[in-house]
Parts: structure tokens; C-alpha cells; sequence
């Protein structure tokens, strides 16, 4: 099998990638095609398709995405941290291009809650995931994961959290056109119970092989329970201080 030496480092390399530093070892000489094809576009559709693909399995499967992700099955998934960012920002962007856009009737008083959250709203939400960690580590103990590994689930829990969040802003969006009102509420209310569940789900999709039937559903129904609780206290504190 013939051998070459990686540009980047230097060592003899035999197959696709560089053992080494993992420099792909069919590096050539930058052309305008391959500048356009493999730089500019390779590296945005790279990013763009592990992009949706993570979000794709954080709606049909978080628990079991997060697991694979703590087990060391990251390559395929887009970085959960950089993701929980992009979701935050593009909630802020579209609730703001909603309210900019419905011309809504407010009194002072209402003014200073619609204010609020749509200054804190999202940013509270961070403190769902230490309140969604530190719950679950006390609950599920059978699994034997440490704080960092459910502060990862929890991750994964608040960035569907957020895409059904973002989706419900579209909705809204879409039913200021009146005559698509009737439609989009009826699929605002879906996304509305769909947020609530996904917590549970989540959990549920991340334990359901090491906990029986019932031991599994109190374990999530006392996790929703509290976790209701402490985002009630969340959202009072940051109100007061804000």
C-alpha cells in the first residue's frame, strides 16, 4: 500500500483522514471550483446538515441523542452548546419580529409583563437546565450518571424546549393573516401541550430501558411536578429583580 506524508504535520498517512491531527489527505492545490465547491459550499452544507440532523433527533428522540452524546457518540451531532446559542438567538429575533409585527393594545401594566418577557422569557430558561439536572440526578440514581451527564440531557430537553418555541412563534406569525387564524390556533395548542410534555418525554426516552413501568413514572411525574414549581419560582425572582 503506497504512503504519503500529511501537509499539515507530516506523518505517513494510509487512508482518508491524518491519524494524527486528522488533516484529510487528499489536500491539492486551491482552484476557484474548489474553493467554491469544497470550501465554501462543502463547509456550509457540513454545517447545515448536521445542524437539522441534530435538531431532527432532539424532537424524535432527546433521551436517547442525549445518551448516545455522554457515551461518546458526538461526531454526527451538531455541538449542543453552540446549538442551546443559535435556538436562543433566533427565539429572540422572531418574538421580537412578532411583537414588531402585531400591532397589539397594551396598557401600561400589561406593556411591563409583555416587556419582561420578552426581554427575560428566554434568557430564564437557562435556568431550567441546572433546575432539570439537579432534579433528575436525585430521582434517577439507577442510571448511575454524574451532575455533567444530566446538565447534558437537560441541555438536549431545553434545546427541543426551544424549537418548539421557535416553531410556535412562526405560527403566530403566520396567523396575523386572518384568514389562517383559526388553523394556526388550532396548531398553537399543539406546540403549547407539546412543550409541556417534552420534559417528560425526554426523560422518559433516556430511562425507559433501565426502569420499570411505574418506577419510571412517578420518577418523571415528581421531576415535572418539581420542575413546574422551581420555573414558577425562576420566573417570580427574575420579574422582582428585573
Amino acid at each position: 500500500m503506497s504512503k504519503k506524508s500529511c501537509l499539515n504535520c507530516g506523518h505517513k498517512i494510509f487512508d482518508e483522514f491524518c491519524p494524527h491531527c486528522g488533516q484529510k489527505s487528499d489536500t491539492a492545490r486551491i482552484t476557484p471550483h474548489s474553493l467554491m465547491t469544497s470550501d465554501i459550499l462543502g463547509s456550509i452544507w457540513h454545517i447545515e446538515a448536521r445542524f437539522f440532523r441534530t435538531v431532527k433527533h432532539i424532537l424524535l428522540g432527546p433521551g436517547k441523542m442525549a445518551m448516545d452524546y455522554i457515551s461518546g457518540k458526538r461526531i454526527k451531532y451538531y455541538n449542543l452548546f453552540s446549538l442551546l446559542l443559535i435556538l436562543f438567538g433566533f427565539n429572540v429575533l422572531a418574538l421580537h419580529f412578532y411583537l414588531d409585527l402585531a400591532s397589539i393594545d397594551i396598557n401600561k401594566e400589561n406593556s411591563n409583563v409583555i416587556g419582561f418577557f420578552s426581554k427575560y422569557s428566554k434568557a430564564s430558561l437557562l435556568g431550567l437546565i441546572p433546575v432539570m439536572a439537579l432534579n433528575a440526578w436525585a430521582l434517577f440514581k439507577r442510571v448511575e450518571l454524574n451532575l455533567a451527564e444530566h446538565i447534558i440531557i437537560a441541555t438536549v430537553g431545553l434545546c427541543g424546549i426551544l424549537v418548539i418555541l421557535l416553531l410556535d412563534d412562526a405560527i403566530s406569525i403566520i396567523g396575523l393573516y386572518h384568514p389562517l387564524l383559526k388553523l394556526t390556533n388550532i396548531i398553537d395548542k399543539i406546540l403549547v401541550f407539546s412543550l409541556i410534555l417534552f420534559p417528560a418525554f425526554t426523560y422518559f426516552n433516556a430511562f425507559k430501558s433501565s426502569y420499570s413501568g411505574f418506577g419510571l413514572i412517578w420518577r418523571i411525574a415528581v421531576h415535572s411536578l418539581l420542575m413546574l414549581i422551581e420555573v414558577i419560582l425562576i420566573i417570580l425572582i427574575f420579574y422582582k429583580i428585573f
